[in-house]
């Protein structure tokens, strides 16, 4: 039997091992079911654990011949059973199997995957507390709009992993489902009792409606789910990548000593990890159009899905693994230069405090468009310039002098300003 309490690492999930030790975990549940309601002797469900087994080797031996992967594993576990095993799989259809193993590996992906989300989480909290405080410029469309915090930066990566999380909570409850209903779903010859008993065991919720398989809509949505993730990872790739860039440089990559950037140009530090996490994550959105495409299957089920999810299912829950361990210790490692930071925050004068300098002069009585015009002006005379400064336009320009005092004006190029209310976002995080 499969125990559900021991998350090995996500590679050793889908493994051909693993796989039918999840095959041999479902049959021998719908044996103790069925014993437990009288079909078969209790005896014999004894001997069946004791006895069954497999091994690999043999059983792809036997498929090159039979040609069906299901009836070779059944053939070789019978060569250990003996005649007990005329009771494995009775009354049943391969994707009884085949189906519900396969929520017992979507299940353990999930709890493996739910760890390191946790692990990330936390990365993300610590770097939150300790850049609290650590004020940088804002940005959008790429260009300086006003200060931030790094620390308010990762809170909203924080805010985006809760709400992974939750997700992937979710997800286990919707994959979480078997079916034990045979042949085109009719439970013709396996009642409903069994497959409930069954499932239990297992840790499953029976299928409420199965057709032969289980409806493929809950595989795409573990699918978009594991790629919904990989998108907030790449999310977080891309920023950390744009302010490694040279003329940024607010945060780079931990480089470690021997470490080497270009084969050619020695100064170089790449940011290779979180280019990495932006091309893995383009893989996880691909395998999202191929689990949709599963969906649609003719009548009562085809195998179309079969050799789809052979590759998807492992590929995403691998990829999902990787990017979520690497961003991890990517956060945790993350060198961030505050006097970068602040650096940035001076170009051209502190333009980026150009609202508060224009809604100061709305409060002493101008007319909105009229202090937009006047900041206006200052600022594109600063911008782009050399020796561009704005608070020195700002501070000689007439208009302004006329109803600011220097010291108001001083007032207006305080960052504090803009940070006043962000604790009341670290408190909704509890950070």
């Amino acid at each position: 039997m499969i125990d559900r309490y021991t998350l090995p690492e996500m590679g050793n999930l889908w493994t051909e091992t693993y796989k039918l030790k999840t095959w041999l975990a479902v049959e021998i549940a719908v044996c103790e079911a069925q014993a437990e309601l009288g079909y078969i002797p209790a005896e014999a469900v004894e001997e069946i654990k004791a006895k069954a087994n497999f091994d690999l080797n043999r059983v792809q031996e036997i498929e090159a011949e039979v040609r069906h992967d299901v009836i070779a594993f059944l053939t070789n576990v019978n060569e250990y059973v003996g005649d007990a095993g005329r009771y494995i799989h009775l009354g049943l259809t391969s994707s009884d199997v085949l189906d519900t193993a396969l929520a017992l590996q979507m299940v353990a992906s999930v709890d493996v995957l739910l760890e390191r989300v946790e692990d990330l989480i936390q990365a993300i909290r610590y770097q939150a507390q300790q850049h609290r405080n650590t004020v940088q410029i804002g940005r959008s469309h790429g260009i300086h709009a006003e200060p931030i915090t790094f620390g308010f930066k990762l809170a909203g990566w924080l805010a985006e992993m809760h709400r992974n999380r939750d997700r992937l909570v979710n997800l286990r409850r919707s994959v979480a489902v078997g079916k034990i209903s045979g042949a085109v779903g009719t439970y013709a010859n396996v009642e409903p009792r069994v497959e409930a008993i069954a499932c239990h065991k297992l840790g499953l919720e029976p299928d409420t409606a199965s057709t032969q398989v289980i409806s493929r809509d809950r595989h795409a949505e573990f699918v978009q789910v594991l790629a919904l993730l990989g998108a907030s990872i790449e999310r977080f790739a891309v920023e950390i990548r744009n302010l490694q860039r040279t003329d940024v440089l607010e945060v780079e990559e931990f480089f470690s000593k021997g470490q080497k950037g270009s084969s050619a140009m020695p100064h170089k530090r790449n940011p290779i990890r979180s280019e990495r996490l932006t091309g893995m994550a383009r893989v996880l959105r691909g395998n999202v159009v191929a689990a949709l495409e599963n969906v649609a299957l003719w009548h009562e089920r085809d195998i179309s899905h079969s050799s789809v999810e052979r590759m998807i299912l492992p590929d995403s829950c691998t990829v999902a693994h990787f990017m979520l361990v690497e961003i991890t210790d990517l956060v945790k490692n993350l060198l961030v230069y505050p006097e970068n930071m602040a650096r940035n925050m001076k170009v051209y004068g502190g333009v980026v405090f150009s609202q508060r300098v224009m809604l100061t002069l709305v409060e002493k009585g101008l007319r909105r468009e009229d202090a937009y015009a006047i900041v206006q002006s200052c600022a594109h005379q600063a911008w782009n310039q050399p020796e561009g400064d704005f608070q020195a336009l700002i501070s000689k320009d007439e208009r302004v002098m006329q109803v600011l005092s220097p010291a108001e004006i001083q007032a207006c190029f305080d960052p504090q300003h803009h940070l006043k209310h962000l604790d009341e976002v670290y408190q909704r995080l509890s950070i």
